[in-house]
Order: structure tokens, then sequence, then C-alpha cells
């Protein structure tokens, strides 16, 4: 009669790992955003469509799979001459730019991405992404070291806003900032009658056409040359159209809205990921801007998104100054990243590479 075989006679053989390019985008993105950090499941097949489709590219992807399941898929669209074989991770121009990865891949996934990339492109640039994001640090560290050379320049520094109940043992928001907003919406109203309203997912695309009205007399369209128009058709509107198209991003879409006898006077949009939600424009009619408009709204906002269970609120780079009132603080750097390949394209990223490092954009901390 034999000995039965135990557990620990058992040999657990390393996953079989697999790396290949896929013409178009993929339909394994999906799977693998919804395998990757809840914070990163808006990094779908229909993001990167909305990005194509309102940027125009004609993208590949790179997709590793582990025992036949992919771990990782991670788009690329051409960038600058094509002799040149350098590629860019495309996107919109905020959240970061990056791809997805499914927790718990292995190590051996990104050398096999790195293998698969070295044979189809020069140079790949990742960005702007943060320090802290899980699938760009990992692919950076492993190229690494393997020989690749990784350039990056400074973007700036994120600002993030923990959301607790409790601040200091005082109620949230403080008793003084109620106070300062019921005096504020009472003056308000004596311009119309306001109405505060969420928008979420059956309000859009429709519901963009109010954001882009608040947007068109906010001091963005006077005073600036209107690159950081969100939602007008010279902005980036065409890119929300197209991404809403999907169900499960329309879920995450969310704004704020406040209107004065009906005319859109002030807006917040974020896309809502569970935990963590990502403050994407804010804006404000002038108008209104005695009495803090926008400021009422997003108080409003963050008190809804607490009762929703949000925890963190991301709001990238830039303008901290009303961030600092609300209580951000200085999160992650934000890096724009170039990879070269072992080779020719290393050597000229070591000679050159301070030509990239100096045109980021560099603050004093």
């Amino acid at each position: 009669m034999s000995k039965p075989m135990l557990l620990a006679d058992f040999v657990r053989l390393p996953p079989a790992v697999r790396g290949h390019v896929v013409e178009g985008l993929a339909a394994a993105i999906d799977t693998v955003a919804e395998r990757g950090p809840q914070s990163h499941r808006f990094l779908r097949f229909g993001w990167y469509a909305a990005a194509l489709a309102a940027y125009g590219g004609e993208a590949r992807t790179l997709v590793v799979e582990e025992d036949e399941a992919p771990v990782l898929a991670l788009p690329f669209v051409p960038l600058g001459p094509r002799p040149l074989r350098m590629a860019a991770v495309p996107g919109c121009y905020w959240p970061f730019r990056s791809f997805g990865l499914a927790l718990g891949a292995s190590e051996s996934a990104f050398k096999a991405a790195l293998a698969t990339l070295a044979g189809t492109v020069n140079a790949l640039r990742i960005g702007p992404v943060y320090d802290t994001d899980p699938a760009a640090t990992a692919l950076i560290a492993a190229a690494r070291a393997q020989g690749w050379v990784a350039i990056d320049r400074p973007i700036g520094d994120s600002w993030s806003l923990d959301l607790h109940p409790v601040v200091d043992g005082q109620p949230w928001p403080r008793n003084s900032t109620l106070r300062k907003n019921r005096f504020h919406e009472k003056h308000l109203a004596e311009h119309g009658v306001p109405e505060w309203r969420v928008l979420s997912a059956a309000d859009w695309p429709a519901a963009f056409a109010d954001l882009g009205a608040v947007e068109q007399v906010s001091w963005i369209a006077h005073d600036t040359d209107r690159s950081g128009m969100k939602f007008t058709s010279d902005g980036h509107l065409a890119f929300w159209q197209a991404a809403a198209a999907d169900p499960v991003l329309a879920e995450m879409f969310r704004a704020a809205l406040l209107t004065i006898d009906g005319v859109p006077a002030a807006f917040s949009f974020d896309i809502d990921t569970g935990e963590l939600l990502y403050a994407i424009a804010n804006s404000y009619d002038p108008r209104f801007a005695k009495h803090s408009p926008g400021k009422l709204l997003y108080w409003r906002n963050l008190a809804g998104a607490l009762g929703r269970g949000i925890r963190r609120v991301d709001w990238g780079a830039g303008d901290s100054g009303y961030k600092q009132v609300i209580g951000a603080q200085v999160d992650a750097p934000i890096r724009d990243c170039i990879l070269l390949r072992p080779g020719a394209p290393a050597l000229a990223g070591r000679l050159f590479g301070w030509l990239w490092r100096r045109s980021g954009h560099h603050t004093r901390r």
C-alpha cells in the first residue's frame, strides 16, 4: 500500500508568464483593472478609448499573463517621429497616466513586460504619475535593475485631504466654518433661488453642458489661454463625453452643482473610486465671488463624500491656496518619466537626459 502524499510533498511551480503585444486596446484592460487596486479601477478600456477619441493616436497594448490570466495591461501610442520608436501611455490630463496592474502580480510579470517592450519600442513615457503609483514605480524599478535608463522630470506635488469626522476633538466641519457658510448662503440667496444638486451616472453626458457653462464665464476662460478648460468644446469635453459612455466609469463620475434661479453658478467634479475621491475640477461664476459659492459647494461636497465612506480626497497639483484652507496637505510628488531600453537608447538617455529633467517644474519645499 503506497504512502499517501502530504501537502508539504507538493512543490508549487512558478506561474507560467507570457508577455505579448495586442494591436489596438486589449479587452484584458478591464480584467486587469478589476483585479487591481480600487484607486486605479478607473483605468479601464473606456478610459483609454476616450483618450484616443479625444486626442488621437493608434494604440497597442502590452499584456502580460500569469498562468493564462492577465495581470498587466499597458496601452501605448506612438510618441514623436516613428523612426525613433518611442511610445507613451495615453490618458487624460488628470488623473495620472498609469496602467493596469493586478494585485499580487509577480516580479516575473515585470521582466516579461520589459522583455516584450524592448522588442517593440526604444523608449516609453509614463506620466505624469505619482511617486507612489504601484504599477509605474514597480515597472521603473524593474527596468533600472535590467539596464534600462529611467529619466524623470518633476511636475509638482500632489495635495490630499484625509476626511475624518473629528479634527482635534472638534466636529467637522468646525462650527465656525458652518456659521460662515450659513452667512454666505444667506446673502447668496439675495441673487435668486439657490439649488444644490448632486450629479451622477444617469446625468452624464448631458450634465457636462452645465459644468461647461460655468467654465465659460469663469476666470479660467478670461484670464488664461483656456487650455485648462475641462468641459468646453475647446477644452477636454470630448474626453469626458467619450469616457461616460462606459457605464462603470459613468458610475464613478460625480459632481456637485449650484444653480441660481436655474442657471449654473458653481460646480465641483470628481471621480469616486470608493474610499478615495479624485477632485478633478471646480469653478464658479465670478458674479457671485463675494459670497464664496465655490467654497460653499465644496464644503457640502466633502460632507457628502464623508457620508458615502470616502476616506481621502486627492486634489492633484496646483493652486494650493484654497486646498490648504480646507485642510489639505502636501502629498506624493508627481513626475513624468521616460524609460529607455538597454543599448543605444539608454546611452542617449545618459548623455541627454538632463534636457528632460530641466524641462520639469521645480518647486521649493
